[in-house]
């Protein structure tokens, strides 16, 4: 059964070439909202959560809403496993699945079919199993013979259309997501949401942020506000 708690949990970032006592660490503790300071060696940084709580259980959709920099995204990478936290701790049982960064681990260079399994294997899937579903892929993501050609020959939409197919191969049972995507042209695009409608019944936990009330209202039963890296109102 699938589980995620945080429990007073705060993330700092170091910000290097400046000082503490700097009229620009001023100005840009005022801009931040008091939310910069010093950590114990004296290092400048920005506090980008601070005592974040939250439990949630099998069957639970949760909304993280909050304007442009109050911390969403940060909260998310931090139950990926991309951030550690300073304080608090994290405990999570359940596969992760991330929809926020798609493209990591894609390489230019190579071809498609190359980076299926690059980013596959960032993704941890194993190669034998993953060359088993190479076909599924390249059908989904729809680039017929561009699959062996490199990566930068593609457009922007047809790089998202790969990165999507390979994302998507697995069924998590905790799935993060910022915002809902919208991939390529319309033919895709219902096969997104379609990809995405069952990925999220099937998952036993979703974490989505997002500046869409509707999108709150048709997919979550939980939600919380962030401000300023901090829970203001569940």
């Amino acid at each position: 059964m699938s589980h995620l708690l945080l429990d007073n949990v705060c993330v700092d970032f170091p910000i290097y070439n400046t000082t503490g006592r700097s009229l620009k660490n001023q100005l840009m503790q005022a801009a931040t909202g008091g939310r910069m300071g010093s950590n114990e060696k004296g290092r400048v940084v920005v506090r980008a959560l601070q005592n974040i709580c939250l439990e949630l259980k099998e069957g639970d959709r949760l909304g993280v809403i909050g304007h442009n920099g109050a911390g969403k995204s940060t909260l998310l990478r931090v139950i990926s496993g991309v951030y550690e936290p300073i304080e608090g701790s994290i405990h999570i049982e359940g596969k992760v699945s991330s929809m926020i960064d798609l493209s990591l681990g894609m390489d230019g260079e190579a071809t498609g079919i190359e980076n299926i399994f690059l980013r596959g294997a960032l993704l941890g899937f194993n190669r034998k199993w993953l060359s088993s579903k190479v076909g599924d892929i390249v059908d989904f993501a729809g680039l017929g013979d561009f699959i062996r050609m490199p990566l930068r020959t593609y457009s922007a939409g047809m790089q998202m259309r790969l990165a999507f197919s390979i994302s998507t191969l697995v069924q998590p049972e905790i799935l993060l997501m910022d915002e809902w995507l919208n991939i390529g042209d319309v033919d895709f695009q219902e096969k997104v949401q379609q990809r995405f409608k069952e990925i999220v019944q099937k998952s036993s936990i979703l974490v989505v942020a997002t500046h869409s009330p509707e999108l709150v209202e048709k997919v979550c039963n939980r939600t919380i506000r962030l401000e300023r890296g901090s829970v203001i109102s569940t």
